[in-house]
């Protein structure tokens, strides 16, 4: 995880975190992407096509969790840096 000396997440962090999950996010967007058009192509009620549509289908609840994820590595960002404001000598 990313910390620096004192082990909490300081601003420096906020950066390489946001782009990880830019990152994630775009390949998230793309696969959902490419699996809806290849589901398109298969023949209807078949197993894959059920087998795509389930990947599909837990793939979108994952990507709900993402906002949560970031608010909460935000606010330990921010906790952090008030923390530090008040120890800081």
């Amino acid at each position: 995880m990313l910390q620096n000396k004192k082990g909490a997440l300081g601003i420096g962090d906020m950066y390489p975190t946001i782009l990880a999950f830019v990152l994630v996010g775009i390949v998230l967007g793309i696969g959902l992407y490419v699996l809806s058009e290849f589901m398109g192509q298969m023949t209807v009620n078949s197993t894959a096509e059920t087998a795509v549509n389930d990947t599909i289908n837990a793939l979108g609840d994952f990507s709900t969790w993402f906002a949560i994820i970031i608010i909460v590595i935000a606010a330990a960002i921010i906790i952090g840096l008030v923390m530090k404001s008040f120890t800081s000598k």
